[in-house]
């Protein structure tokens, strides 16, 4: 891999009645400790299309158009900081985006010469290339935004493709947000780079939190990434059809309605805990990450910008859940969504606020959900393939090195449309071979 060039991007002007400072709130705390968001699509080049220009027209509209939606996304041009008060015999502090410091938001320029689409996408898992397709493969939690760029963009040359990295504080932004950013950035790419905006971001971070004690530097500990491996399962809009089938058929009551989604999610945990041969007496669970601001009262937009997620959290028995069929763990998924309202939404993210500002600064180990646990990120819902850039249509979603843990599981639409769906799964190697050796789950996977 080579590093070919990389400058830094501010917003093309700025409305005078922004703010320059946007304080963060008791989840967006939460985050300082975990890694960016890091997404990043797969282009394809034909041979008959390029030109010797087809890079650097590329990198010259994405500069510009970066600048636009900047002005827009301006606080994703600042950086973290943290600001502290002496006050007789206590020390506080409090930490908020600054959105006049630093150099703007960072574009990376780099190439190989020798990997080309194929020895991405059909290699049977994510190789290890992959992670340096963002910040060029350099690890760091979103508190390191106190130095570093908020965003940066990579752009890496294939021998048959370009690859877009996205990378995100995510003490800033969720993956709502992250892909508010990138669509209106392809937008303005795709329109001769015009000001104007079919979204425009929406800036709510509340009042300020001040934390009773400073030297965060000293207490943010960093944890060493779990070396995994990752693996793209693509399950067809056939084989979710069928899924959702069995999970209704299957669920003990015609009161309940199983999604797609819950359906898939509920054979992904039982097949994952099936895989790491756990005693039938041991604890599962299973987390959803979801979009809150439609569940809130009143209801928040998805242009509301910074984190707004909950989690969906189902906890059973080993024996339970492999002893009952696919309908009995979507139907306790199912439940756990409903029961996600406004009051308890809210309720868990005071909790934070109370945990930070009394218990102390939290710092999420790489067992933060629980042992023998399946996290469930993503959405299927995301325009991924929206997001053009001149190149057409991408082929492929692929995930940065941050926040895989041993069961994490990312959703991504899958390319060829229609109900179809990517999980992108990371697990320690033995499970993951004992995974592809399992006929009732690989029986829904479409292989390459």
């Amino acid at each position: 891999m080579e590093l070919i060039s990389e400058y830094f991007v501010k917003p093309n002007h700025k409305f005078d009645d922004l703010k320059d400072r946007l304080y963060l709130k008791p989840l967006d705390l939460c985050m300082l400790a975990i890694h960016p968001i890091q997404k990043g699509l797969l282009y394809t080049l034909n041979n008959n299309t390029i030109t010797p220009n087809t890079i650097p027209n590329l990198l010259n509209n994405l500069r510009h158009s970066l600048s636009i939606a900047l002005v827009h996304f301006y606080p994703l041009a600042g950086r973290l900081s943290t600001e502290t008060f002496y006050e007789e015999h206590t020390a506080t502090c409090v930490l908020f985006i600054d959105c006049n410091k630093g150099e703007g938001a960072k574009i990376i320029h780099a190439g190989t010469k020798n990997i080309s689409i194929s020895d991405i996408l059909y290699s049977g898992h994510v190789p290890g290339i992959v992670q340096k397709f963002y910040d060029f493969g350099e690890e760091y939690i979103n508190y390191d935004c106190h130095t570093r760029p908020l965003l940066s963009v990579q752009v890496t040359e294939l021998v048959d493709g370009v690859f877009l990295g996205f990378s995100m504080c995510h003490s800033v932004v969720d993956g709502t947000s992250f892909m508010h950013f990138i669509s209106i950035l392809s937008e303005i790419f795709c329109s001769n780079l015009s000001l104007d905006i079919s979204r425009v971001p929406i800036f709510d971070h509340g009042v300020v939190l001040k934390l009773p004690y400073i030297g965060l530097d000293n207490i943010m500990i960093r944890h060493e990434i779990a070396r995994l491996t990752d693996r793209i399962f693509h399950f067809s809009s056939e084989s979710i059809w069928a899924l959702k089938a069995k999970a209704h058929k299957k669920c003990g009551t015609k009161n309940v309605n199983i999604s797609s989604f819950q359906a898939l999610a509920s054979l992904v945990w039982k097949s994952i805990t099936r895989a790491r041969n756990l005693s039938a007496e041991q604890e599962t669970s299973c987390c959803l990450i979801i979009n809150a601001r439609p569940r809130l009262d009143p209801p928040k937009s998805d242009q509301y910008f910074g984190n707004y997620v909950s989690q969906v959290k189902v906890i059973c028995k080993v024996g339970e859940l492999l002893g009952h069929e696919l309908g009995w763990a979507a139907s306790r998924l199912n439940e756990g969504i409903k029961a996600k309202n406004s009051a308890s939404i809210r309720g868990v993210w005071a909790g934070f606020g109370d945990q930070i500002t009394t218990v102390g600064f939290p710092s999420p180990g790489a067992d933060v959900h629980g042992p023998n646990n399946v996290v469930i990120g993503g959405s299927t819902r995301f325009d991924m393939y929206g997001p053009e850039f001149g190149l057409g249509k991408a082929i492929g979603v692929l995930m940065g090195f941050g926040n895989k843990d041993d069961g994490k599981v990312t959703a991504n639409p899958s390319c060829e449309g229609g109900s179809s769906v990517d999980l992108e799964i990371s697990l320690q190697h033995k499970y993951m071979t004992v995974l592809q050796l399992d006929q009732d789950f690989m029986k829904f996977v479409t292989l390459n």
